[in-house]
């Protein structure tokens, strides 16, 4: 079953649940809503699954920021929405990688740079294309950046 078909019997399912469903329901109708706009944006029909996944993920990273920022205003009731749609989210989501593996590919690949690329573009640029989704870009960069230094 694809992501798309998973996200639409979810939505069925969250339906049928009325009232004990109504955040779960919001927060795939949206995410239906933002892959629907961008294949009408590329002009293509039908998303694979690699498409949704990058959607899903912009859709979990919006979150995360927003997170972030209601954090301190003290409104924990946003705060607790927030990670709520995250976790129905994150349904959809592969799981991410852990910091000692992402450290272990990212030496892999500096080791195998010539010297003249052991720089941070050249090395982000192999590392991003080699963990393509499986791992958040601000903790790749860091540990880039640490390894390279």
């Amino acid at each position: 079953m694809s992501i798309k078909e998973q996200l639409m019997a979810d939505m069925k399912e969250a339906m049928k649940a009325k009232d004990d469903g109504k955040l779960a329901l919001n927060v795939i109708r949206m995410a239906r809503a933002h892959i629907k706009q961008a294949e009408i944006d590329s002009g293509h029909a039908d998303f694979d699954d690699d498409q949704v996944l990058a959607i899903l993920r912009k859709e979990m990273k919006q979150r995360k920021e927003t997170l972030a920022e209601i954090e301190n205003s003290g409104r924990d009731d946003l705060v607790a929405e927030t990670k709520a749609e995250m976790s129905v989210l994150e349904k959809y989501l592969p799981p991410e990688m852990s910091e000692d593996d992402i450290r272990a590919v990212v030496k892999d690949v500096i080791q195998s740079l010539g010297a003249e690329q052991k720089n941070m573009g050249s090395a982000m640029k192999a590392v991003m294309a080699k963990l393509k989704g499986q791992a958040d870009g601000k903790v790749i960069n860091q540990i880039v950046r640490e390894l390279l230094s």
